[in-house]
């Protein structure tokens, strides 16, 4: 019935106005089919059980690199890890997850410092990946946060794809535990990928006092990621259970201590001249706390994470090695 309807309309002779006609229409039906057929392809991924934890053996469970150029630190960091080889596997995809979230300047630190992540893409690619992914949902425009940033023009001069996510291509976060992420969308890309490096900067924040590795994987979420500030500490435990980053990469070099998360003062800037890397994210939060002279169970999500038995809080008793470049 459908295919002899098609065919009496095509072999049917119309008229010039009747067929601008059909073609106005039809055109106004595109998005309401757009709409719907991402909400399709939405609910096709109704349930994710998040990324498995590869549990990779690293040589130090923290490094602490210091030294004036952030480039150098990050390399040295990664290799005292026992290098990105150990993390990226030939021809594989690497997301490499910044802080971009702000329309600022290096030299205010609201973002990721840009030779920070240009450091981990050449790494990423001389370990044999194929492809090195580089993204984030972010607060302010994301034209405006990509290029402020220099992360986007900097990445992409060392051979990475940064792109502006499709918020529509999400999964929906199942946990095999009563959480109150659940359901939530999260960026297909931040889950399908074969190894995650998150790299924050470390910053002063409002709400969370400080925003480190797990704050910074807020940036894979969509929906209203305002509610996630309510149990902000078991929520962003949860996330980073889900997502099980591969390694975190802290970026301490510039570090924004009063007015965050988004800054803009310069006067607000501590130079620090360092990167902390780690596997585990609640030790990377632990140790980045410390730098900022804050005790680290008054941040919720390091708070919860030892409530929970979740990762190390004890830098005492973690395998850590401090090196100036």
């Amino acid at each position: 019935m459908k295919g002899s309807f098609i065919a009496s309309l095509l072999n049917r002779k119309l008229t010039r106005k009747q067929f601008i006609k059909i073609c106005v229409s039809a055109l106004a039906l595109l998005p309401f089919y757009n709409y719907f057929s991402r909400e399709g392809r939405a609910a096709e991924n109704s349930a994710f059980n998040g990324r498995p934890a590869r549990l990779i053996k690293s040589d130090y469970d923290l490094v602490v690199a210091k030294g004036e150029d952030p480039y150098a630190i990050t390399v040295k960091a990664v290799e005292a890890m026992g290098g990105m080889g150990r993390f990226v596997k030939k021809d594989s995809t690497v997301l490499i997850k910044p802080n971009m979230g702000w329309d600022r300047s290096p030299a205010q630190a609201g973002n990721t410092n840009p030779q920070v992540v240009a450091a981990l893409v050449d790494l990423s690619f001389k370990a044999g990946a194929k492809r090195v992914n580089i993204f984030d949902i972010t607060c302010n425009d994301p034209r405006r946060c990509y290029v402020s940033s220099e992360i986007e023009k900097t990445a992409k001069e060392h051979g990475a794809n940064v792109y502006f996510p499709d918020q529509w291509d999400t999964i929906k976060a199942n946990f095999g535990y009563p959480s109150k992420m659940e359901g939530w969308p999260i960026l297909k890309d931040a889950v399908e990928c074969d190894t995650f490096i998150n790299v924050p900067i470390l910053k002063h924040h409002s709400l969370a006092k400080l925003t480190m590795s797990m704050k910074n994987l807020m940036g894979v979420c969509g929906g209203d990621r305002g509610y996630i500030h309510r149990d902000m500490g078991e929520k962003l435990v949860d996330l980073t259970n889900f997502i099980n980053p591969d390694l975190t990469i802290i970026d301490a070099y510039r570090v924004l201590v009063r007015n965050g998360p988004s800054g803009g003062n310069l006067a607000d800037v501590k130079m620090l001249k360092t990167v902390v890397a780690a596997t585990d994210s609640t030790l990377a939060d632990t140790y980045g706390a410390t730098l900022m002279e804050i005790d680290p169970m008054d941040i919720p999500n390091i708070r919860n994470a030892v409530e929970r038995n979740i990762g190390s809080s004890d830098i005492s008793k973690a395998r850590t090695l401090t090196i100036e470049v």
